[in-house]
């Protein structure tokens, strides 16, 4: 928690306009209501701060968390390290929902919160394709899960693309959806993804005890007393809708839920009452750099942030596929 909010208040003085770290720290503490007085900076200062930095930073910070959390969850129930909401193809199902309502203008039919249901819909949708690709006989091998989401996911991407040359009016705003960013984002969506976060992480929690007991597959589970089908439903739907508020807010952005669950379990061990509450912290620092690192990297020329997290994050899929491949040649 500290290095969270070490890394807040060090990213709100990084930017095109540089402001000092005690500056940052004496504009947010005179926002606090009881604090009076006025340090005499200028107006300037405090808008980068309050009304374009400040929204961005806890905007990145709950993408990071919700995508972190989603992975930490579909990992468990799936006993798989390389089970992501991108991998999966779940976030690219959001995406089409999205791109979808932005294409034939539906957008504002339910306020701010028409994206986020569509995008949960098609979701769930997309998970329960990847599911019937992957099930042979009853059984589900877990490499062919993973095959059929990579498979699942570069066709709903090419549905895109295909949907953002229909129209030159909203072109730009779909394309926005296949790269991620968080730019020109507000304080309103924080408050898209504040409910979900909120809503997701306590079900998670409650449910990580049953996910340790997963590890030893569904039947040993079932046997130990946890309702594995109901475990199952409950964990992949939480999953899939803190994946669809993020992906709503800032299109795909992937690995992130692949990365920061396998890194904490790492650190921690393979107790998912670790490793849920550490990977939303993990994936909110995480995020926050990584969206730093996109928005100063080129000078004024922003960096789309799902670039840079697939830049780190394909060399470390990559690593885990190596080491599995490994792991399982010295056991043959």
């Amino acid at each position: 928690m500290l290095l969270l909010a070490a890394s807040i208040v060090i990213s709100l003085s990084i930017g095109t306009s540089n402001l000092p770290l005690r500056e940052v720290w004496s504009i947010l503490i005179h926002q606090l209501p009881f604090v009076s007085g006025d340090g005499g900076w200028d107006e300037s200062s405090i808008v980068i701060v309050t009304d374009v930095r400040l929204p961005r930073i806890l905007l990145a910070v709950l993408i990071g968390a919700c995508l972190s959390l989603a992975g930490a969850g579909f990992q468990g129930v799936l006993r798989n390290p390389l089970a992501d909401p991108f991998t999966l193809g779940v976030a690219s199902g959001c995406s089409v929902g999205a791109a979808f309502m932005i294409l034939f203008g539906y957008q504002t039919v339910a306020g701010i919160w028409s994206i986020p249901i569509v995008a949960f819909i098609t979701g769930i949708i997309t998970l329960a394709i990847v599911f019937m690709l992957a099930r042979s006989r009853g059984a589900m091998n877990v490499e062919t899960l993973i095959l059929s989401g990579v498979i699942v996911q570069a066709f709903l991407s090419a549905f895109v693309s295909l949907m953002s040359t229909l129209t030159n009016d909203v072109v730009n705003e779909i394309m926005f959806w296949l790269m991620g960013s968080i730019s020109s984002r507000g304080w309103e969506h924080t408050q898209v993804v504040l409910p979900f976060l909120l809503i997701g992480l306590p079900v998670l929690i409650r449910y990580a005890q049953s996910l340790n007991l997963f590890v030893f597959g569904e039947r040993h589970a079932a046997y130990l007393g946890v309702d594995a089908e109901r475990t199952k439903l409950i964990v992949l739907v939480v999953s899939t809708l803190l994946t669809a508020a993020a992906v709503s807010v800032t299109g795909v952005v992937g690995f992130v839920g692949l990365v920061i669950p396998h890194l904490i379990r790492l650190v921690v061990g393979p107790d998912y009452r670790l490793i849920v509450p550490l990977s939303v912290i993990g994936g909110g620092i995480y995020l926050l750099w990584s969206d730093t690192l996109a928005r100063v990297a080129m000078g004024g020329r922003e960096i789309p942030l799902g670039v840079v997290t697939a830049l780190i994050g394909a060399p470390f899929f990559a690593y885990l596929l190596y080491k599995r491949k490994v792991v399982k040649g010295g056991a043959a």
